[in-house]
């Protein structure tokens, strides 16, 4: 095959599905050939992936973890943020992050969550049709704020700004430059953050990033910084296509949606069937830091090699049916947050959201319907919408 699959437009414009099925098939680990002339490995297979995850002395995530990095910002930001450092290192900032999730945190979390979850459906039932990417949005970011310390009156704001610093549809200079304003804004809001609880430190993400120590040494700056934008971005867009693409799921299968809203036992594994089936995130790039044989393929030290995540999980030798969404499926080994020193730090918390959302739409919404067009994303890392119009009709 001669496929780029780097090449945002595939997923926008097409159903990336059956290319990689194909490849899965014909070239496991593929070479892929981009458009500059540069190459890298995607990895397809179920088995495949989970191998070059679990192995951060042969595939390392210094190098970054997605295509396309600023490689300046790579250079800077290696060993300081959690998703481009190595072991034993990693151990130690996943420490300190990990810290601060406390079972006082974690309830006052799900407490908010739900509160924010029903408030967003509501406004949409009110409305009756409505641009659901927006309602999705709403919970994710007031959760990174809430466990960052961010004030209430504040939240708003970070939704806003998130709306552009991470979006992945920016054609011109013009939207670059509100993407960076937007980040930049954000950084800012942080950093005055990260003084306040240096100064008077609360039970928050915050206050455990300016308290934490490695090795004896406070955290930097930069390292808090990073870490808080990390989490902001990862926390935010994952979850927020999650939900997204769930409802889509729902809609085309109404039948799964009258099961979920009758049979309440059946969301968690609804939820992870959601992850499966949506797989928001594509992609998840390490660097070959000696020469490899993987998948039959001869991979050289410095080659990029990608685990190509929604292809891992639509792997028919471990999933049957695997374009089915199907919410009692069990079991469900998918990849939707990894594997490895990379699992994802913030899985429960993501799977929590998806559950307070979900459990509240069956609540609220008798039926969801299309309105418009769905639109995907042009992004070769995010499997996401640009656009859900849907019509939320209440239940009686």
């Amino acid at each position: 095959m001669n496929v780029d699959l780097s090449d945002p437009l595939l997923y926008r414009d097409s159903d990336p599905g059956p290319v990689w099925s194909r490849l899965r098939a014909e070239h496991p680990v593929y070479r892929n050939r981009r458009a500059n002339g540069e190459h890298f490995w995607a990895v397809l297979t179920h088995g495949l992936c989970t191998e070059m995850l679990t192995d951060p002395r042969v595939f390392s995530s210094r190098g970054g973890m997605r295509l396309d990095s600023d490689p300046q910002v790579l250079a800077a930001a290696a060993d300081k943020m959690l998703n481009i450092t190595d072991p034993p290192r990693h151990d130690k900032i996943r420490k300190v992050v990990s810290s601060a999730f406390t079972p006082r945190m974690v309830n006052r979390l799900e407490t908010n969550m739900r509160a924010t979850a029903a408030r967003a459906i509501d406004e949409a039932l009110a409305d009756g049709e409505c641009e659901f990417t927006r309602v999705a949005q709403k919970l994710p970011v007031s959760v990174i704020c809430d466990m960052l310390g961010v004030a209430p009156a504040d939240w708003d704001f970070m939704v806003e700004r998130t709306r552009f610093a991470w979006s992945s549809t920016a054609l011109d200079e013009a939207d670059e430059a509100r993407k960076t304003r937007a980040h930049t804004e954000i950084l800012l809001h942080f950093q005055d953050l990260a003084e306040e609880r240096r100064r008077a430190p609360r039970d928050d993400l915050m206050s455990a990033l300016v308290c934490g120590e490695i090795d004896g040494a406070p955290l930097t700056d930069q390292e808090i910084l990073y870490n808080c934008d990390a989490l902001v971005s990862g926390g935010n867009e994952t979850t927020r296509h999650a939900t997204v693409g769930g409802l889509l799921a729902l809609i085309d299968n109404p039948g799964q949606w009258h099961r979920l809203r009758d049979e309440p036992a059946l969301m968690p594994s609804a939820i992870q069937e959601i992850v499966r089936y949506t797989s928001p995130v594509m992609h998840a790039l390490r660097t070959a830091t000696e020469d490899v044989e993987l998948g039959g393929e001869r991979i050289s030290a410095g080659d990029h090699v990608v685990a190509w995540l929604p292809s891992a999980n639509r792997d028919e030798t471990v999933f049957d049916d695997p374009d089915r969404f199907d919410i009692e499926r069990e079991p469900n080994r998918h990849l939707g947050f990894l594997q490895g020193n990379h699992y994802c730090i913030g899985s429960s918390l993501a799977k929590l959201e998806l559950t307070v959302m979900f459990e509240e739409l069956v609540k609220r919404v008798e039926v969801a319907e299309l309105a418009g067009q769905v639109r995907r994303l042009r992004s070769n890392l995010l499997w996401g919408f640009d656009s859900l119009p849907v019509k939320l009709v209440p239940r009686a």
